[in-house]
């Protein structure tokens, strides 16, 4: 009879994974890669994700997707200034993901979230319930390599370059 409540409910092993990609190819696909592999090892797995560049829940009968507002106009998807939209984005979609995921948890515990290391936000709403959150960083080497080159490039006065350094460079 034990064996049989168990198996009646999947939570209670707290086999339920959360991962919330930021809304780019470049981040949607290995998340979901990552989801495939941890599905193949025997997790439940939920993706959260906004309105914007949704994943193609099609290709992943398997997922449970649960999309959050993004609360984006037509005319503030990323056309030139990626650093604004990504600080709209984690602005605007704090709410909504912490609603979400207190629903989820509702129902029952969960293993763990995985988040976007651009999700800032995220690790304050897991710690306001007490949830564990990992980080996918989902750059390559020659990102990270750049990134840590930024100190130095400033301390050397080549960043930031102001409009008119660049301007004069071009002549």
């Amino acid at each position: 009879m034990e064996e049989q409540e168990q198996t009646q409910k999947p939570q209670a092993n707290n086999r339920r994974l959360l991962l919330f990609p930021i809304p780019a190819q470049g981040h949607i696909n290995p998340m979901l890669q990552l989801a495939n592999i941890l599905h193949s090892r025997g997790f439940s797995i939920t993706i959260f994700h906004t309105h914007f560049n949704s994943p193609a829940k099609s290709k992943h009968p398997h997922f449970t997707f649960l999309p959050i507002s993004d609360g984006l106009s037509p005319t503030e998807a990323p056309m030139g200034n990626i650093i604004s939209f990504l600080t709209l984005l984690n602005s605007n979609c704090v709410a909504p993901f912490r609603d979400c995921l207190a629903g989820l948890l509702a129902d029952g515990p969960i293993a763990c979230l995985i988040t976007d290391a651009i999700w800032h936000f995220s690790q304050s709403v897991a710690d306001g319930f007490g949830t564990l959150r990992i980080v996918l960083r989902t750059s390559s080497v020659s990102s990270f390599l750049v990134y840590a080159a930024f100190p130095t490039l400033q301390e050397m006065g080549d960043l930031p370059k102001q409009v008119s350094d660049l301007a004069s460079e071009q002549h």
